[in-house]
């Protein structure tokens, strides 16, 4: 079955090899998004015929070179391995047919009499006993191994890899598809792990969850020695992933205590913030220091940056009222929505900042201050029922790239936008898109916050209606 995919035919074409990549079973509108940056990041693109089932964590890929492949699995998150497909099929026997028609003098360079290797079994849906998994690598004796089997370090590892289909209520007596192929890398998974909220010294309530953090760098195609701007920048979760990838990071935000580190604690049981909780203690805390470049207060809808200044990426998440207000600086004209007083006494007069609004001074902004061929990557909040594509804001001078859901909850989600420059801005294209109508539709999700909690209210007035019954 393919769902996704691009053809193309003729000498190029043969000269791509083919790969099978294992991705995670999580994020899944994320993944193709995050392999396609990154193909393109390392000089490729998705060519050839690939056999891409969306929702499924075996993927064909056609790939020029196994030096590319190396690259994709230093940066991708969303994929566990890669391997140098060998023979594929939907029954064993296929795979055997497909595996004697392989070139031999391709194998011969990882099977010689020199060598070391294992053999490793993966089940997608179905777990295997060893009986089973030693049959299955028996019936391979008809391939030209002639080194010696070495379980602990061999100089190559193949693996049998077999896919039972998506349902665990009904999973077959064999597999719907098999796959042989030698490893050549593994992903960047364990970084969910280790740069994981849980353990990192500065957090905020809208922290970002590492593995997606992780996801918009790759979206955004953030590279060494780039320059990622984050203009709604909060705790800073967002800096560390570019960081880590080699980027030098700056962020702006409005809220003079989070900028500083200063006053209460999100912390569980920590009332007030320590001297080390701040944007540059975190990267710290990674070996990214050198990396950050700084942090400033500063309102996004009043852009403190002049003209000619470029980023290569901006990768944020803007405040959508859910834990953290909309906001923006007030004057004696506006209906002043709050004073507030920091820590160390600096007055703050804020004013509501609709949904709307941020996103269009947001690519206005990308439009304005990314080089060409720079990325927007931002989150945008909607009400499901109301959804549809016309209301992704617009930019002449920004194409869409992606736009990938996650669930809030039953009847609200964000949207992962990424967008790329490929016009040069000119001051006509600064309000062009909100005159033609292109920007309008989005103003309906202005009262985003409204529409989340009635539908938290009226859930838990449900669960109260059914226990009282």
């Amino acid at each position: 079955m393919r769902e996704a995919g691009m053809a193309g035919h003729g000498a190029a074409s043969a000269a791509l090899r083919r790969y099978l990549l294992l991705l995670a079973q999580e994020h899944l509108e994320f993944r193709l998004p995050e392999i396609a940056s990154l193909l393109s990041l390392c000089g490729g693109q998705f060519s050839g015929e690939q056999e891409i089932r969306v929702n499924s964590p075996f993927w064909i890929l056609n790939i020029p070179s196994e030096e590319m492949a190396r690259g994709l699995m230093k940066r991708t998150v969303c994929a566990k391995s890669i391997f140098e497909l060998w023979g594929h099929g939907k029954s064993a026997g296929e795979l055997y047919a497909s595996l004697k028609n392989y070139p031999t003098d391709k194998m011969l360079p990882y099977l010689h009499s020199d060598s070391t290797y294992k053999v490793h079994i993966h089940t997608f849906n179905k777990t295997l006993t060893q009986a089973q998994k030693i049959k299955k690598i028996d019936a391979l004796e008809f391939l030209p191994f002639r080194g010696k089997v070495n379980l602990k370090n061999p100089e190559h590892i193949f693996w049998i890899l077999e896919d039972y289909g998506m349902n665990p209520n009904d999973v077959p007596e064999e597999p719907i598809h098999l796959y042989f192929g030698r490893w050549i890398a593994d992903g960047q998974r364990e970084l969910i792990e280790s740069y994981s909220v849980k353990k990192r010294h500065f957090i905020g309530n809208t922290s970002m969850d590492a593995c997606l953090s992780f996801i918009m760098a790759n979206h955004g195609r953030v590279k060494p020695n780039d320059i990622v701007y984050d203009p709604f920048v909060g705790t800073g979760g967002l800096l560390i992933s570019s960081a880590h990838f080699g980027a030098y990071v700056c962020g702006t935000d409005i809220d003079y205590n989070t900028i500083h580190g200063l006053g209460k604690a999100s912390r569980k049981n920590q009332k007030w913030r320590g001297p080390d909780e701040n944007i540059r203690a975190s990267l710290r805390q990674y070996g990214l220091e050198k990396y950050y470049l700084d942090a400033l207060v500063a309102d996004f809808s009043r852009p403190i940056w002049r003209k000619g200044i470029l980023f290569d990426a901006i990768i944020t998440d803007p405040p959508y009222g859910i834990r953290e207000a909309p906001r923006r600086m007030g004057s004696q004209k506006e209906t002043v929505k709050s004073v507030e007083r920091s820590t160390e006494n600096h007055f703050f007069v804020s004013s509501s900042y609709h949904l709307s609004d941020i996103f269009f001074d947001l690519l206005k902004f990308g439009a304005e201050h990314l080089v060409m061929g720079g990325r927007l990557v931002y989150w945008l909040p909607v009400y499901r029922p109301e959804y549809t594509e016309e209301i992704i804001p617009r930019h002449p001078c920004l194409k869409l790239i992606s736009n990938c859901e996650q669930l809030l909850s039953s009847h609200t989600s964000r949207r992962l936008i990424t967008m790329e420059k490929v016009k040069e801005f000119k001051d006509q294209d600064a309000n062009s898109y909100l005159l033609d109508g292109q920007y309008m539709p989005y103003r309906g999700h202005n009262s985003f916050r409204d529409k989340y909690f009635s539908g938290v209210t009226k859930r838990i007035a449900k669960e109260e209606k059914d226990n009282q019954k």
